[in-house]
């Protein structure tokens, strides 16, 4: 049987001999829209527990829309101009676009453009600074709630995104547009530290991050959201809108049923985050690994496929890189550190099974973050004689947007 699996901008192809009992595992193709626009425009004129934007728009001289930035695969060049003829029929014409970098990088011109589409040039931008945050208040859970005082300071505060499953707050979405998208990095760390409690993983919204994340959102105040859920062709195929708790909640139910599977214990996983931009780099590409790990024997081997032509992608990931697996494990557990976490988690996991990745690193690169550098014909091969005959194998083409358990 022939695979084809999102590698970057392109595609990559194995074959897996007819002996070997292997199933792909994809979101529902099922269930679909036929108008993304339309989708979205449903959405917004009939919000859940919410009154319509453009209702809320008259308490207000101002807004901030606060979009994701150039890692994730939000269309935003379709969700801003409605939102915006929302604000504007209500009366506000001061809108600001806020990209939700968090920690991120800064991004180039080029990558603006193609978030904003049409309205690039044309309506005003800022890109979220860490160092410029103003104190709200703290969770009970501790951490303080900095914001970016552009949208600390807003009338009225729009969040847009997109829904999937996250590694450690469960979903995405919702009031992660605060916590962590334009949060000071001491919220951030203090945050992102709850990943260490067990109740925080992919697929929950009872876990520490989540619920953390969004205590800060009720101090700091979202008056709006509009997420949408994306097949594997990242088209809209639900739009969610209004109450930043309740909307949510319905886009995540939606998701559940889209790509929520429940499979057998595989020997060999063969995972693709989905392709760019969710392979950008090993940082983001990682999260593909944690949304397979639950289905895949002890001993057994996940074939990341990650095109990472961004490299690391985080500079103290690849600072915690320096130390070996046992070290940097026991690094980890001495203490978090946002970036180290994932040094950690990765070398953890190619302690428990072997762990390949096929992608455009050098190959020293690939084996100094823990994984057995391969082209996929090679790292099948490996696997396979190593399982043997009978091994069973899941292939999962879009990995950063599925979950397996």
């Amino acid at each position: 049987m022939l695979y084809h699996l999102p590698y970057g901008k392109t595609r990559i192809s194995v074959d897996i001999p007819a002996n070997h009992t292997a199933i792909a595992v994809k979101p529902n193709k099922a269930l679909a829209v036929t108008d993304e626009i339309k989708e979205i425009e449903r959405a917004l004129k009939a919000p859940i527990n919410s009154r319509r934007l453009a209702e809320i728009a008259r308490g207000g001289k101002n807004a901030v829309i606060i979009v994701s930035d150039a890692t994730r695969p939000t269309p935003t060049d379709k969700l801003l101009p409605p939102i915006i003829s929302e604000l504007n029929e209500g009366g506000v014409e001061d809108v600001t676009v806020v990209f939700g970098l968090g920690i991120h990088r800064k991004q180039t011109e080029d990558e603006k453009k193609a978030i904003l589409g049409n309205l690039y040039g044309k309506v005003k931008s800022l890109e979220h600074d860490i160092n410029d945050c103003v104190y709200l208040g703290t969770t009970t859970r501790g951490t303080p709630v900095e914001v970016f005082k552009p949208v600390a300071g807003a009338d009225i505060v729009v969040c847009t995104g997109t829904i999937e499953f996250h590694y450690y707050a469960g979903y995405s979405g919702g009031a992660k547009s605060i916590l962590p998208a334009v949060s000071s990095k001491r919220s951030i760390d203090a945050n992102h530290a709850l990943m260490l409690d067990p109740s925080s993983s992919a697929g929950r919204l009872d876990g520490a991050v989540r619920e953390d994340l969004e205590e800060a959102a009720s101090l700091s105040g979202i008056d709006f959201i509009l997420n949408v859920v994306l097949n594997d062709r990242k088209e809209i195929v639900f739009a969610a809108a209004g109450d930043y708790i309740e909307a949510h909640r319905k886009g995540v139910a939606f998701l559940d049923g889209l790509a929520k599977i429940e499979v057998e214990p595989a020997d060999i996983i063969i995972v693709s985050p989905g392709g760019f931009p969710k392979d950008i780099d090993i940082f983001q590409s990682h999260k593909a690994l944690e949304h397979s790990k639950s289905a895949v024997r002890e001993g057994g081997s996940i074939i990341l496929v990650a095109e990472c032509k961004e490299g690391y992608g985080n500079k103290v990931f690849e600072e915690w890189l320096r130390f070996d697996r046992d070290e940097v494990i026991e690094k980890f557990k001495s203490g978090f550190v946002m970036g180290g976490h994932k040094a950690a988690l990765i070398a953890a996991l190619s302690k428990r099974i072997d762990l390949y990745l096929v992608s455009s690193l050098p190959d020293e690169m690939a084996r100094k973050a823990y994984f057995i550098p391969a082209t996929l014909e090679d790292a099948l091969k490996a696997a396979l004689g190593k399982h043997g005959k009978n091994a069973r194998i899941v292939v999962m083409p879009y990995g950063g947007s599925t979950l397996v358990f």
